[in-house]
């Protein structure tokens, strides 16, 4: 009973104790990592997860999610523990995070107006920006369009994972940008802006402390 509460305990500190989002990750924080998403308590994931989804709903945006290089393995294996998958450890997730510069991945979930005339996800803007500085652009932004419904428990970093039916028509999309960790205050507030051509079109609060 001991070793549960002392386990249960642990999980706690990982989801409560991150004083700022971590740029590289140690094996002690992969660990964490791989333990919060394995774990079987959903109650401990899903306030873990909340300070990461950003609601907007400020037309065409609906909200936005934010993947730390941490949460990108806590969702990995919170995926794979949901189908059974329990194999999912370290190594799998050092080769989750590879060898490149470590990134922050902001994706941005939109639905279109119904008369929309886009023949694909629009060319719009996505930044940081705090106060007092210069913006903060990705090193790169994947659109994908969607056909259909929005897929509950879609893959938040892997967009394109997402089967896109081609007869139906495109009622929405996302964007996923990636960010240079190596830049970014890791106790830095932002607001994650997206534009088209300058023009602003909605902003969410992003709070890197509240994150790891």
């Amino acid at each position: 009973m001991r070793t549960r509460l002392i386990g249960f305990a642990g999980l706690l500190l990982v989801q409560v104790g991150a004083a700022a989002m971590q740029a590289t990750l140690d094996p002690r924080a992969v660990g964490d990592a791989v333990a919060l998403g394995q774990s079987r308590g959903e109650r401990e994931r899903a306030r873990f997860h909340m300070p990461y989804r950003l609601i907007v709903s400020r037309a065409p945006v609906d909200f936005v999610e934010v993947v730390t290089p941490f949460r990108r393995i806590v969702l990995e294996a919170e995926a794979r523990a949901q189908t059974g998958d329990r194999s999912f450890g370290q190594r799998q997730a050092i080769e989750l995070l590879g060898s490149g510069p470590a990134t922050l991945d902001v994706l941005v979930e939109m639905t279109f107006h119904p008369l929309h005339t886009f023949v694909g996800v629009p060319d719009y803007g996505v930044t940081l920006v705090a106060r007092g500085m210069p913006a903060v652009t990705p090193r790169a932004v994947d659109r994908v369009p969607r056909h259909g419904p929005r897929v509950a428990g879609a893959p938040l970093s892997n967009p394109r994972a997402i089967p896109v039916p081609s007869d139906q028509p495109m009622v929405g999309g996302s964007m996923v940008a990636h960010f240079d960790v190596q830049v970014l205050n890791p106790l830095g507030r932002y607001d994650v802006v997206i534009d088209e051509a300058g023009k602003e079109l909605a902003r969410a609060p992003l709070d890197l402390a509240r994150m790891r």
